[in-house]
């Protein structure tokens, strides 16, 4: 290889490594702003008398914010290639409202030091499985395949216990969940990975970086729902 040859890759391999670092940094910082506005809607939802009585009172409302945001995540997913990378963005910080208002309960569940110290735990951990997915040469697609297997499972698994109603399953379901999600950040930290290329455009690589947000904030969130059942301390 000649030196305009080298020359020549190497400008190209930083190119691909700036756009590569940018891409990243708009992923997560679409995450966090998700979580902060579900983590700000879910506080002063709590607080609001009015919105918690009709929480508790009304099975219509409770079923409406149980169920609209899985629908928005499912619409944003599935209209993401005929949208724009603007309303993408406005349906995932939306989504993000919207469960942070069926989120609010956890907040009158469970203490506020016991909230902090489970997130504080969570972002340990979901920062270090992140960077190991970011950062390391082995293939997960076939790890990836088998903790999808587990997700069903903890899907039926968990349809299953709100009819049997078992503390003991129940705490099985959250271990799993805890391995399951843990493991998942990394999967999918090393997939967003994979999904960019210096060839997109801005538009596809926005869109691209809401659901690489969406994917790693799911992670975080069922991550810390999980361990918080074993490290939050209920005000009862």
């Amino acid at each position: 290889m000649n030196k305009e040859s080298t020359s020549s890759y190497s400008e190209v391999s930083q190119l691909v490594d700036v756009g590569l670092r940018e891409y990243m940094r708009t992923v997560f910082a679409y995450m966090s702003g998700g979580l902060a506005i579900t983590a700000l809607v879910a506080y002063f939802a709590s607080v609001s008398v009015g919105f918690m009585n009709l929480l508790f009172s009304s099975r219509v409302f409770f079923w409406f914010l149980v169920l609209s945001p899985l629908a928005l995540s499912i619409y944003l997913i599935g209209k993401i290639s005929s949208i724009s990378a603007s309303t993408a963005r406005t349906l995932f910080f939306a989504y993000s409202g919207l469960l942070g208002l069926s989120l609010s309960s956890i907040f009158v569940a469970y203490t506020y030091e016991s909230i902090a110290t489970t997130f504080f735990v969570t972002s340990s951990m979901f920062l270090g499985m992140v960077i190991y997915g970011y950062a390391t040469n082995k293939d997960l697609t076939s790890f990836g395949s088998f903790l999808f297997m587990g997700l069903i499972g903890l899907i039926i698994a968990g349809f299953v216990n709100l009819f049997i109603k078992s503390s003991m399953a129940s705490l099985v379901i959250s271990a799993v969940g805890v391995v399951v999600f843990t493991g998942l950040t990394a999967y999918d930290s090393q997939m967003i990975k994979s999904y960019y290329l210096n060839s997109d455009s801005s538009e596809v690589s926005e869109k691209k970086a809401v659901i690489g947000a969406l994917n790693l904030y799911l992670d975080f969130i069922n991550l810390f729902l999980y361990l918080l059942r074993f490290l939050g301390n209920s005000r009862r």
